[in-house]
This record gives structure tokens, sequence and C-alpha cells, in this order.
């Protein structure tokens, strides 16, 4: 319900960025009428203006800048007046889908017109040295040998070298995480897992790639680290090795060992917690001593900004990062995308003109890179920062800029993941999605992470503290237990000088050791900027001119197979539901976004623990965590993550569901409803929890576990029956090449079931089908089946994990795969049978396959003990899961 209009004075409602400007930021929701009185002139507003949004404070004629910053942001399509709300297009679009209780203007008032910055060598003066401090002052970190640095923590790290081997890392660090309670010296054993490397081509980043993993290798915060690979990845840990030999990465200065899994599954996890075990005196011998500041390296990051982001939290942080480097440390810069709009500021104190160059250059290549798969980098904002009042790539550029103090020269421009072996400022090359970035400010030498927040982002990284910093009190307050610095005390009247005393006296202690917010809570995500398919300009106009979406209908065979076998006799013990049989009955935590993955699954964990909806036939509770919903570009891409988020969301076997935003992504829960309800699902269906808005981790664990125990209350226990192959639902693939008799068999096994009118999957990568079957695909990536049948989805790369979350949304409940090579990750919520009649294979990997035999009978007498719970594949069993959405053909990271 909307509020009474009232009156102001201007300074209690409103921030100035600088005196020039011509719109004012409003601190507070301020409801349509309101007056304000601003110095000598009264203004009343024309609409509500949320807090963080922005009104016309002067008469700015049609085609004139609207400033902040003294910058323009934009310019004005029509006349605008004092008390004016201003809003572009995209603002409206954004806002439409939100449930708002007042009425927005039916159309723009500006336009996002961005001024092309033209450096003017003539001109151009090199920028002032950031001044020296004469004094010193320490901290107690960890010295390493040899120009790997000084580190602010001492962690033993198990890293997968790419996706394939995600799971083994999470799973060996789990077995082994308290191995170090009684260390002195060691802060923990932690893992590394990253979407990238994992397809059968060479990847395009494979640069960037091999960069962030040499530099997390050596990280000076590492005593020890285990790189995990099978050996038959694109990307391995012999390619890794001799990338760090020839580029110089001193690891033979870090206690290493590139460990291969051969063998089965459970003989490596002891492998390697014997490896792990063996490093622990080892690694506890450093010890803290006494270091010059100049040692430490800061990684400057925004996320989930709003409007006050670059009035209070950002220019704190520069502040702060102006001392460090004053001392002799480092700052470090990132997010080039966030940063167009905003080069004649960063550039007003620059080194020299060739770096002045090198930054402009960098954000023509990330526009060309950008432009390739049909975007614009000027698209960036999330919904989440147009809520918080952020209209425009300018508006938030000029406000991440702030990141730099004006009285700091920006000394060096660098490659994504360069190492930083000067002191100085740095400005990387890097997405503008929040942890593609810090991987690389990780891998580039950062020992410490300030992270800029509005809406109250819960980000960190598993071997580098982070300090949060939060632009205002209130939602410092509302997340506090998950926060460290509340900048907003700036924008009620704490000078700028004390709060940066405060908090670089506290980056002295977090450094030495005190752990910061995010370290107790015990929760970190990393990812590394993600590949892209497309490597120069092609029309890529037919594409979005036509739908991916399929036709859905069944695939005929041409022939039929006589099995015989009385397939009659193959039946599943199914849960009766009222969406039919069904082989499971799941609990599902779906996150909207990367940042709310961990969480998700932290509640996963503890309603099982508590045998939460046991009683009443849930099987278990689930979550998802993945890396996408932020960060990333629209169009095509955002229609496979919706399908495919919505077709796990809505799946047969999910008795209740319910989604987890972090509260300031692309895709929040205001846009899932939205897009929910235009496939005519009711949003009531579902649960609905947000981290920042239900106030913090704690907080909105007990909501979510609420949610589904009040759900459960009024149920009953599910009646179980025999059921048909006509029930059953799953989808069959293969890898390596396969032979004729693999090929008639899965045909064999495929025919069998969908005569008895079942319906089977098959992935365009599936390799049994350029022997049995070719025909053009019937479904997109992650589009439900609606007929039963055979059906072929289409699979825009070969990663295995990216496929299979792809069959996941079809609505398929089982999954069979004959391998050639190395077993494949499981999905947590479809169980993955594996067989390999492959004699290499079966040397290798035979007590972790499912079958060695590609006997039809005995294939269907496992998938229907399977689908009745009394059979569980092994790696699916213990653990070796993993969930992975494509981005496609044209999505890229911004």
């Amino acid at each position: 319900m909307s509020l009474t209009p009232s009156h102001h004075c201007f300074t209690d409602v409103a921030r100035l960025p600088t005196p020039h400007d011509n719109v004012a930021i409003a601190t507070q929701r301020l409801e349509a009428g309101t007056r304000i009185q601003n110095d000598t002139d009264e203004l009343t507003l024309s609409h509500t203006v949320l807090e963080g949004h922005r009104f016309a404070i002067q008469h700015i004629d049609e085609d004139e800048p609207l400033l902040s910053w003294g910058l323009p942001f934009g310019y004005a399509s029509r006349t605008i007046v004092p008390g004016n709300y201003v809003c572009n297009q995209k603002m409206i679009d954004s806002l439409s889908i939100r449930n708002l209780d007042f009425e927005l203007p039916s159309s723009p008032n500006f336009k996002d017109k961005m001024r092309t910055y033209v450096l003017d060598e003539e001109q151009f003066k090199a920028g002032k040295r950031t001044e020296q401090y004469e004094d010193e002052r320490h901290f107690l970190g960890y010295k390493r040998s040899g120009k790997r640095g000084v580190g602010t923590r001492n962690y033993i790290v198990v890293m997968g070298t790419t996706s394939r081997t995600s799971a083994f890392s999470r799973i060996l660090t789990d077995r082994c995480r308290n191995l170090a309670n009684n260390y002195t010296n060691i802060d923990g054993i932690v893992y590394v897992a990253h979407t990238e490397g994992g397809e059968n081509s060479t990847p395009n980043n494979l640069d960037l790639l091999l960069k962030t993993l040499s530099g997390f290798t050596i990280h000076p915060n590492i005593g020890a680290i285990l790189l995990v690979d099978y050996g038959t990845e694109s990307v391995n840990n012999d390619i890794l090795r001799a990338y760090m030999l020839h580029e110089g990465y001193e690891i033979e200065n870090v206690h290493h060992e590139f460990f291969r899994i051969i063998g089965s599954f459970d003989a490596n996890i002891d492998r390697g917690e014997h490896k792990i075990k063996n490093w622990l005196d080892v690694v506890d011998r450093t010890q803290r001593t006494e270091q010059s500041l100049k040692h430490l390296k800061i990684a400057l990051q925004c996320g989930g900004s709003d409007a006050f982001s670059g009035v209070s939290g950002n220019p704190l942080a520069a502040y702060v990062a102006k001392d460090v480097i004053g001392y002799g440390g480092c700052a470090n810069l990132a997010e080039t995308d966030e940063l167009i709009g905003a080069e004649e500021y960063l550039l007003q104190n620059v080194r020299d003109i060739q770096t002045a160059k090198e930054f402009l250059n960098t954000i023509e290549t990330f526009k060309e890179r950008v432009h390739w798969h049909g975007h614009s980098a000027e698209g960036n904002p999330s919904g989440g920062n147009n809520y918080r009042g952020l209209y425009n790539i300018a508006i938030k550029s000029i406000g991440a800029a702030m990141k730099r103090h004006p009285d700091v020269c920006l000394d060096y421009v660098i490659n994504y993941s360069e190492l930083m072996n000067k002191p100085g400022y740095y400005f990387m090359d890097s997405p503008g999605n929040d942890l593609e970035s810090i991987a690389g400010q990780v891998a580039s030498g950062s020992n410490m992470i300030f992270f800029v927040t509005g809406n109250g982002s819960i980000t960190n990284f598993p071997f580098v503290p982070t300090i949060k910093i939060v632009t205002t009190t209130e939602r410092f307050e509302m997340l506090q237990a998950d926060m460290d610095v509340n900048a907003g005390a700036y924008l009620t009247g704490t000078p700028m000088e004390q709060l940066g005393a405060e908090t670089l006296d506290l980056t002295v202690k977090v450094a030495s050791g005190e752990r910061s917010a995010g370290e107790k809570a015990g929760h970190s995500q990393v990812s590394i900027w993600r590949d892209w398919k497309q490597t120069g300009d092609t029309d890529l106009t037919p594409v979005f001119e036509s739908s991916d979406v399929k036709s859905g209908e069944p695939i005929q065979f041409a022939e039929t197979i006589d099995s015989g076998l009385p397939t009659s006799d193959f039946t599943f013990r199914a849960f009766q539901t009222s969406n039919g049989y069904r082989s499971e009955q799941l609990a599902l935590i779906l996150p909207t976004s990367l940042c709310s993955g961990q969480i998700a699954q932290m509640i996963a964990h503890r309603c099982n623990d508590r045998k939460i909806g046991q009683r009443q036939g849930i099987s278990r509770f689930i979550a998802l965590p993945h890396t996408e919903g932020c960060g990333v570009s629209s169009g095509r891409s955002e229609e496979i993550y919706m399908r495919t988020m919505i077709g796990h969301l809505t799946h047969p076997t999910v008795a209740l569901g319910l989604l987890l935003e972090h509260g300031c992504e692309k895709t929040h829960n205001d846009h899932m409803q939205h897009e929910i309800q235009k496939l005519g699902i009711s949003p009531d269906n579902f649960g609905w929890a947000s981290i920042q808005l239900d106030g913090g981790i704690d907080t909105v664990v007990d909501k979510v576990q609420t949610w589904f125990i009040d759900q459960l209350s009024d149920k009953h226990s599910i009646p179980t029956v025999d059921a048909g192959l006509e029930h059953l639902s799953i989808a069959i693939t293969s890898t390596g090449k396969s032979s004729k008799t693999v090929s008639d068999a899965l045909m064999q096994l495929t025919m069998m079931i969908v005569s008895e009118g079942g319906t089977v999957v098959v992935p365009t990568t599936a390799t049994f089908l350029s022997n049995s079957l070719n025909s053009i695909p019937s479904l997109a990536y992650g589009q439900r089946f609606e007929k039963n049948g055979l059906h072929i989805m289409e699979t825009p790369t070969d990663q295995p994990t990216e496929t299979l979350t792809g069959l996941g949304a079809t609505g398929i409940e089982l999954a069979f795969a004959h391998i050639i090579g190395s077993p494949l990750q499981s999905h947590e919520m479809i169980p993955l049978l594996q067989a390999s009649t492959d004699a290499n294979t079966q040397t290798k990997y035979g007590s972790d396959l499912d079958l060695q035999s590609t006997d039809v009978n005995d294939i269907l007498e496992l998938i229907t003990e399977t689908a009745s719970r009394r059979y569980i594949p092994k790696l699916h069993g213990k653990g070796n899961t993993d969930f992975q959405l494509t981005r496609g053909l044209l999505g890229v990271s911004m």
C-alpha cells in the first residue's frame, strides 16, 4: 500500500554525489507528491521514487545530459523538470515484473546514449604517482620462499584441474576437512571446483584457464595443493605443468602433487587423504611472522551494487587501497565492462599514455568479443542492480570507478590472472561477473578481497579472506552477521577519514588471521571466466530470428527390432502420485544464481540430517548449485537457462520445490515468478526465499526449513505400486567410439522401452547414434518432453555434465551411459548408471562400473532396480555428482 506524501528537507532524503549534478539520489523511498525543500526551491515528486533511484533537481532540456559525479549517464528524451522521477526504458521494463505497490511512469524520459571517449594525445599529461608513506606498517603473515610473496592464510587446497574432477575434489575435501583442526598454523583444507576445461575440444579460453590455475597453484595463501585430473581431458595436468614451467611459475616453491585418478574412486579418495595427511606437519611448520604492509595485494570488487556503491562503499574501498599502496602494496581494479562510460574519470590520473591506450584497447577488445555473440557490453546491469537504482552501464560504471581514489595513479593494465609483480594500482581485464572477476584477481596474487555491496552479497573465496563493505546502514543492520563494514555511516555523517582508518585497522587484523564474517559463515564460491564459443564476427540474424525450441514430436523408428525378451515382465516399484507413477519423491531447493548455491546445499543437508519429510514419503532433499543467473548475456543463453531451471523445478519427481535467490541477481525471484506465470504455472505451487531480503543466512535457513515442515504437516505417506515400462522415462547415451555391438544393444534397449510406451531421450552427443540413428532433434537443450516415445535432445556442447543437466530438465528420471574412458559425474537428481565393455576402461575403473556387459536383459533389470530405489548406482551413491548449466553457443560473460 502506498504511503502518504510528506514534506522533507533535501539533505534528509537525498544525496548529490557532486554539487554540479542535476539529478539527486533518494536515500529512502519517497511517495508521489512528496514535497522537497532544496535551498530556496521546492520541488514535488511526479512519481514514487524508490531508495537509490534518482529525481531531477534542475530543469533539463531535451538532449541535455543527466549528470551524476559530474559525468553524463544518459540524455533527456523530453524536457525534464525538477521533481520528475528519471527513468529509462530498461528501468521501466525491469520494475514492471516486480511486485510493486505503486504506478510506474508510462514512458521513459531519458535515453542511454553513450558518449564515446576519445583520448586526446596532444593534451595528455602523465598522472602523479601515488604518495608513498615514509613510515611502515605491519601485519602477521606467512612468508613464502622465492617470489611467491606473503600469505594472509595458510591452506591445503584440493583443486580439480577441470570440471570433470569437481565432485572428486569436493568429496576428498569433505573427507579431510577436520584433519587440520588441531594444527595451529593451518587455516583449513578447502577445495576449488569450477566449470572449465571439461569438453573434448580445446577451449577458446585455454590461456586464461591455464593462467588462472597456475596463479592459484603458487598463491601465497596456499601451503600445499593437490591438482586432480583423469589425464584424458582436453586440459589436463600434463598441459598445466608444461605451461607453468614454460611461463616461469615457481611451482618448485610450493608443496604440490599432480594427482591422477586411476583405479577405483574409493581407492583414489584414500590415496588423496593419505597425501594430505602427509602434508599436515610440513604445512604447519610455516608460522605467521611480522611482515610489511607492502606485501598486501587487495582485490577491489563490487557486487550486488546499488546507487550508493559509488557514494559510500567504493570510495571507502578506494581510500583504504590508497593507504595500502602508500605503504608499498598493490590494489587490483577489474570488471572491464563495468567501466564503460567511466573512462574519463579513470584516465584523469594515469601513469603514461601507453597505459591509457592499453586500458582503452582492453575495453574495445571486450566489446568486440561480446559483439561476436550478438550482444552489447553496455547491457550489463542485472535486475538486482536496476531495482537498487542503477539504470544503465554508464551509471553503474561511474560508481564502480570510484574504487580508484582521485589521488591514486593507474599504474598498470594487465590481462586476466596475470601476476602483479610490482607495487601500485592495477587494472585487470575481466568480465563484470563478480565471481569470475575475483578468480582472476586471486590468480594475479591478491591475498585480500574488498567486496563492496549495496544489496548485501554474501560471496567469499575459498582461500582468500573477503571483507564485505555494505553501502547503507539499513542494509548493514539487516545482514550484520554476514557483513564486515558499514560504509553507510558515511552517508549519515561519519568522516571518510575515520571510516578509512577503521577499515584499514580491520584489514590488518584480518590479514593477520582474524576471521572475516564470510569465513565464519563457512561458505565460498569459485567461477573462472567461462569459455566463449564465437571467435569472429558472423551474421547471427538467422539464429536470433528463429526459436531453438523443437517440435517435441517423438521420433519414429524406421524398423523394429525383436529382442525376444518378455518386456512385460520388467516392472519397477513406483510412487503412485497425482502426477503419475514416479521413481522418487524429492524436495528441491533451487538456487536462482551462483551466490545462493552453497546456502541451498547447506539447507538440503540439514533437512536430510533431520529426516524431514521421510514419514510423508520424501526420498531426500536436494539442491542444485550452479554458476549462472548473473554476469552473463541475455537472449538465447538466458532462454536456455530459464528453460533448464524451470524444467528441474517442475520435474515429475519433485514433490516440493522452493526457489532461493541471493537477492541481487539477474534472475531474481520476481523474474522467475514472471517466467513461470508465462507458462501458465502458478507461483503459489512453490516456496520462495531470499538470502538478502529475508535478513541473511541464518534467518533464511530457518525460513526455508519451516516452509518445508509446514508444507508437509498435513501430507500422508505416498503408496507404492508396481509400474510397467510405459511409466519409465530414461536418458540413454554413450561416450567414446561405440562399436556396432554396443550401438545395436543400446538401440535395442531404446526400442524395447519405447515399444512398451515408455520414453527414451538421447543427446546428440551420444556416440552410438552415428551407427544406429540419424535424425533431427525433437527437443532443444532442456526442453520438456510432452509425449512419450523416443526423443533426441540437442546439445550445444559435448561437456558431459552440461549434457546430463539438460537431460534432467526434459523430465527423465534415470540415465544410462556406456562409457569408454574415465567415468562420468552423475546428476544429483537423476541417478546415472554406467556400463562399459571396453577392456581398458574395465581394467582402470571396473570397480566403479555398474555393469560390464551390454546384455539388454541385464541392463533392464538394473534400470528397474534403480527406479525401484533398491539399487543405487555406484558413483552416484558415493556423491560423485555435479550440475552445470550450458550457455549454449551465444552466451558470454559480462
